[in-house]
This record gives C-alpha cells, sequence and structure tokens, in this order.
C-alpha cells in the first residue's frame, strides 16, 4: 500500500489495553506515510506533569489549570513517536508504570477529556493521520474515514501486557490488577466511556498475529482510498 491517493485520511483505532492498537497504528501510518496521532502518550504526558507539579489526579480544576498552562507535542521519527512535554523529550518516561496509571485516574475527569479532545481535533484535522485511543471514533473524530475497534480476551491483553513490559515473579499479579482495573474505569466513566463506534469494524485479535491484524485493517483503508 502506498499514500500516492491525494486524499488524506483520518483512521481510528479504538480499544482496551493491551488490545494491540498502539502497534498497529504505528506500523499502519508508517506504511501510509501518514502520522501516528498517540492519544494516550498526550494523557500520560500531562499525568506526568500533574506527578511533578504535585497536583492530585482527583483535583479537576486543578487538573483542567495545569493542562491550560501546558504544550504536548507528538514528533513523528522511524522509532515512534517523540513526546515533548513543553519543549522537553519525555518519550521514555511516559511510558513507565506510574504514569501509566496515573494517565487512567486522569483520563476519567470531563473537562480533562474536553481540553484533550480539542488538542487531538486540531492535530488531526486535516487528515494524513492514525490516531489510536478510546474514544477517537466516537468522540474525537466521529466522521472518521475509517474506524476500527480492536480488542481480545482479557486473559490475552494481561499476557500481552506482562510481555510488553517484561513482568515476572510477584509483580505479575499488580500488573494484572491494574489492568483490569483500567478496564473498568475506561468503560464505565461518565464522558466518552469504551464503547465501539457503530460504524466501527469490529476486529478481535485474540487468535490473530499482528500481521494479520494489520493486513484487515489495510483493506479497509484500500476499500476507502479508492476513487
Amino acid at each position: 500500500m502506498t499514500s500516492t491517493s491525494a486524499r488524506k485520511l483520518i483512521i481510528a483505532i479504538d480499544g482496551p489495553a493491551g488490545a494491540g492498537k498502539s502497534t498497529i497504528a504505528s506500523r499502519l501510518a508508517r506504511k501510509l506515510g501518514y502520522v501516528n496521532l498517540e492519544s494516550g502518550a498526550m494523557y500520560r504526558a500531562l499525568a506526568l506533569k500533574a506527578i511533578e507539579w504535585d497536583v492530585s489526579f482527583d483535583d479537576e480544576p486543578a487538573l483542567i489549570n495545569l493542562a491550560h498552562n501546558t504544550r504536548i507535542q507528538l514528533e513523528p521519527t522511524m522509532g515512534g513517536n517523540r513526546v515533548l512535554l513543553d519543549g522537553r523529550d519525555v518519550s521514555q518516561r511516559v511510558r513507565e508504570p506510574d504514569v501509566t496509571e496515573a494517565a487512567s485516574r486522569v483520563s476519567v475527569h470531563p473537562a480533562v477529556r474536553q481540553w484533550m479532545v480539542a488538542r487531538q481535533q486540531e492535530m488531526g484535522c486535516g487528515g494524513g493521520v492514525v490516531m489510536e485511543g478510546r474514544d477517537i471514533g466516537t468522540k474525537v473524530f466521529p466522521a472518521a474515514d475509517v474506524k476500527v475497534f480492536l480488542d481480545a480476551d482479557p486473559v490475552v491483553r494481561e499476557q500481552r501486557r506482562l510481555l510488553q513490559q517484561n513482568v515476572r515473579g510477584a509483580a505479575v499479579h499488580a500488573v494484572a490488577a491494574e489492568l483490569r482495573e483500567r478496564d473498568r474505569r475506561d468503560r464505565t466513566r461518565a464522558t466518552s466511556p469504551l464503547v465501539p463506534a457503530s460504524d466501527a469494524l469490529l476486529l478481535d485479535s485474540t487468535t490473530l498475529s499482528e500481521d494479520e491484524v494489520l493486513q484487515r485493517v489495510e483493506e479497509l483503508v484500500q476499500s476507502k482510498l479508492k476513487p
């Protein structure tokens, strides 16, 4: 697949943690020559600032005040996005477990999500983007050209996350419990809960390889690029 078409699509990939959406979004963006907009990385960046400024994850007014004084940038590279927080490269730091947990708590607040959605819409409105998250097809870009909801069996998702983080021993139970709690928060929050868009392709990656998932998403994208 190439990006020779003059038309630049908005592609939304949603799903729970461990379903593989980040990997698929990154690979698809590289193949198309599109920008990979990681909504999760943006929430992580804000959560990191909350940690550094000692702002409570439960204090919505303080978090939104922090957000209004925060600049988050995503810069695509061959190895994935650089995440810049107020001009500082925090690409590695935002992947660490404490920031992951903090981002899940920060993201439940409606005002924070509203601010973040506005930033994401600004970044992706021109098309030529693959954006992954939990409410891209339902809230951020409800008119996206391509919508995919990627899911997998919870046990499989836990195993993938453990492998991804190279977790062993006593920490296994803690990571699995954190993933289940994150699922609960994502699916039950009042604002933009994790649900498939009505017109999304539902794709279960439980028994599919990464290449098989990518192929199915590519086929959908290709159908949209046809004149």
